[in-house]
This record gives structure tokens, sequence and C-alpha cells, in this order.
């Protein structure tokens, strides 16, 4: 008699589960619970990615001054802003700029550095209402630090889909997932999407090991591994081994997943520069304080 094959898994497991941290202001227009990096989510646990504030579910009054951040510098990192509820309208010190919506990413590379501001886009400003956001800094490998700045705008009509088996799906941002393709170019090897499944719908996710991946409930909860309970704005950091995790919706939901391979060079953070070295850090606010970076009125 044939002997049955044992089914293998390769389970990356769940590591912690972090509640949303007390929640602080950035400038008047962000309220956010600053995820990592914070406690024992350090730079270089959650490397390639750095820092994550999340702006949960709130509603903002209308107002005629918009609310936001003023002129501010990036050196040396990229900022992924995602929209899941409000507008947000932005600009710099070279020119760019424009203005992310409901389920719009805006991937700003800082590389080389500038000035930035952000803001509620004027005419939500105007009349309020449900806001929701994140803002994610991916860093940039030493070689790319100093690359010419850049953004990509990606339209949620932009990004990669694919359907799920209840009528739930994934929207693609960067990477890939069912061998389709994200929208968002990297310079290191990243996935970042959202999962949308509907109530009961099982999902199999599989990312390297050695990969730094998380998930972060924005909406409703998941069961993750059989095991896990992820309730709404917490989020799920994995194990470094194993590549696969079962994810199984108790509600609609609506999943930020995030997955990259670490970078493994040394980190140097000084407010909004993100270098490898202290002379690095050095340079940045030297080159900040002599206006390399440019000008960009409030």
């Amino acid at each position: 008699m044939k002997a049955e094959k044992k089914l293998e898994t390769n389970v990356k497991n769940v590591e912690r589960i972090v509640a949303p941290p007390p929640k602080h202001w950035v400038g008047d227009g962000f309220n956010v619970h600053g995820f990592f990096p914070h406690g024992p989510l350090t730079g270089e646990r959650m490397s390639p990615f750095f820092l994550l504030d999340y702006n949960s579910l709130v509603d903002f009054p209308p107002r005629e001054k918009p609310f936001g951040v003023g002129p501010h510098p990036h050196r040396g990192f990229e900022t992924v802003s995602i929209a899941y509820k409000g507008k947000v309208a932005h600009h710099d010190s070279r020119g760019g700029g424009g203005v992310i919506g409901e389920g719009d990413v805006q991937w700003m590379t800082a590389g080389s550095g500038l000035l930035h501001k952000e803001y509620h886009e004027g005419e939500y400003n105007k009349q309020g209402g449900p806001f929701q956001m994140v803002q994610l800094w991916v860093n940039l490998p030493a070689k790319d630090k100093m690359t010419t700045p850049k953004y990509q705008a990606i339209t949620n009509a932009e990004m990669g889909r694919v359907a799920l088996e209840n009528g739930g799906e994934v929207e693609i941002i960067a990477g890939e997932f069912g061998g389709v393709k994200g929208p968002a170019t990297t310079f290191s090897p990243v996935h970042l999407y959202n999962l949308k499944p509907k109530e009961g719908e099982k999902i199999e996710l599989s990312f390297p090991a050695g990969y730094t991946t998380a998930i972060l409930a924005i909406e409703g909860s998941v069961t993750l591994n059989n095991s896990e309970t992820l309730p709404t704005n917490q989020l799920a950091l994995f194990e470094r081994d194993g590549e696969d995790i079962r994810v199984e919706a108790l509600e609609d939901s609506i999943l930020l997943v995030m997955s990259g391979e670490p970078l493994n060079e040394p980190i140097a953070q000084y407010g909004p520069f993100l270098m490898n070295t202290r002379a690095e850090i050095a340079e940045a606010i030297d080159d900040y304080n002599t206006g390399k970076f440019g000008y960009l009125a409030d």
C-alpha cells in the first residue's frame, strides 16, 4: 500500500500583534498612530521599511484654512502616501505636486533632497468629512540615497488587480500577487498591496524567507495562520523565517500588506533625513541650512 504523502508547509508565523500606539499630530492635518520605528519595531527590524504613520478613520470639520503640514525637508528615502478616505494635496521645492483621493497613492522618492508640504485638498478641506491615510517610509539603498527626486502618482484605476473567489480583490501597488504586477517601481524588492477579502474568504500569501512582512488592518478583522486574530487598526508583524501566510476574513476587510527584502545596511536618522552615517546626516543638515534643498512657500 502506497504511503500517503504528508502535506508540507512553510508557514511564516506571527511574531507579534501590535496595538495602535497613542496618536500624535503631524502639523494640524494628520493625527497618526506611529507604529514604527517604535519599541521593538526598530528601523533595522522593519527594513527596508522605516516608518509607518497611520491616520485611523476620523472626521475633520469644514475649514477655510487648509489643515496640513508646512514645508519640511526629506533626503535618503521614499514616502508612500495611501489615501483611504479624504483627499491630500502636496507640493515640493522642485515644482512637483498633485492630489491623491480615495484609493490613490503618491510614491515620492526624496533621494538627494527637497522641501515638501502636504495639506488637505481645497474642496475637501472646505467640506470636511471622513479622513483615513497611511504614510510609509521606504529606505533607499546606500547606492541610491542621492538619486534624483521623483514622483509616481498612482491612481486606484492604475493598480494591478486580482479577483478573489468570494468577491473580494487585491489591489497591487508594488511587487506582484498571483502573477499580476503593480505599477510602482522600487529600488529594492518590495511588495505592497491592499488585500480586500469578503467575510469568510481565505487567501494564501507567500513571500521569500528572510523578508520583513507586516499587515495593517485598515478595516475589519481577520484570522492569520488559523490561530492569531488581527483586529481593526492593529498591525501584525511576521517572523523572517517561513514563506506562507494564511488569511481568513472574519468580516469584509481591508488590509495593507507590506513585505520587502531587508537592506542590511547601517541606518543613521535625524528627523526627516535617513542616511547611513552621521557624517551624511551632518551634510544633509548643512545642505538644508545653505538652501540646497530649494525654497517652498508656506
